[in-house]
């Protein structure tokens, strides 16, 4: 699970224009790259050797050597997938569609599994786990996303705040304390409102988690742990709608970790809120 390809495409904007220019030659060139020289590179893609260097750099990699293995791996993965990805293409049959929107929301998530630190992660259950209180913030498609984290968190009885609210999300922030955590969710990571509530979260002495796509953005540098995702976009699809999903499945990795290693500790909150709530739907 190299996931080469997919971090060099979530990144692509945020790199200079010279590495840019490697990086999308390697991305739409992956096969042919594997058995090219650094020198062959540059001059394929019209640019230096030390653009290469710095990117394989930015990619985390020691060299061009890691680079070429790392991208061969992806190439190897792919030859062996057998999940065919199509657009959707306007006219389309439902049947095309529920089949072209089901394999991208697969890729999404596939994309998202090579994306994630498992130390990040780690650190950020053990986090959760410690914490009194975990607060969940987002706006937009992200907004959602917290809602629903809230959701999730409560039944294990954890203290917990969500809000798509942007003057209540700063009120809630303002009430946190050290050994709280805030997970701040948004795919671009420049959202201006959810900045400010980080800052605030931030100066109350929470542990801030964020959740945004992979790459250099402001969010994720205000941060002390860093939680990647992936995007899928089509014609049709907007980046909202791949974000979306990727961050529900983190969500949900995240809940799973925190409740798997509290289990005795949460399991009588669990069936208190799965009695209640099945009690709740058969009156409704």
């Amino acid at each position: 699970m190299s996931g080469c390809i997919i971090r060099m495409k979530e990144m692509l904007n945020s790199l200079s224009p010279k590495e840019m220019a490697v990086a999308q030659f390697i991305i739409d060139n992956p096969t042919q790259v594997v058995s090219m020289s650094l020198e062959e590179l540059a001059r394929q893609s019209k640019a230096s050797i030390s653009s290469i260097v710095r990117l394989c750099k930015t990619m985390g990699y020691s060299g061009y050597k890691q680079l070429c293995m790392m991208v061969n791996s992806d190439n190897t993965l792919d030859a062996q997938s057998q999940i065919v990805y199509t657009d959707l293409r306007i006219g389309d049959s439902i049947s095309s569609v529920i089949g072209s929107v089901g394999m991208t929301d697969i890729r999404s998530i596939e994309n998202t599994m090579k994306l994630l630190d498992v130390k990040e992660m780690e650190s950020a259950v053990n986090a959760m786990i410690d914490s009194q209180r975990v607060d969940f913030y987002g706006f937009g498609s992200s907004g959602i996303v917290a809602l629903d984290a809230q959701n999730k968190f409560l039944r294990i009885n954890k203290t917990s705040m969500a809000s798509t609210d942007a003057h209540l999300q700063m009120l809630q922030a303002t009430t946190l304390s050290k050994g709280d955590c805030a997970v701040l969710i948004s795919y671009s990571g420049e959202t201006s409102d959810i900045l400010q509530t980080a800052q605030v979260a931030k100066a109350s002495g929470a542990t801030c988690i964020s959740i945004t796509g992979f790459g250099k953005n402001s969010l994720s540098s205000m941060c002390s742990i860093r939680l990647c995702c992936a995007s899928s976009e089509t014609f049709i699809r907007s980046g909202a709608m791949g974000s979306r999903i990727s961050q529900l499945a983190i969500i949900d990795m995240l809940y799973c970790a925190v409740t798997s290693s509290q289990y005795d500790k949460v399991k009588d909150s669990l069936n208190r809120t799965r009695v209640l709530l099945n009690a709740k739907h058969n009156k409704a």
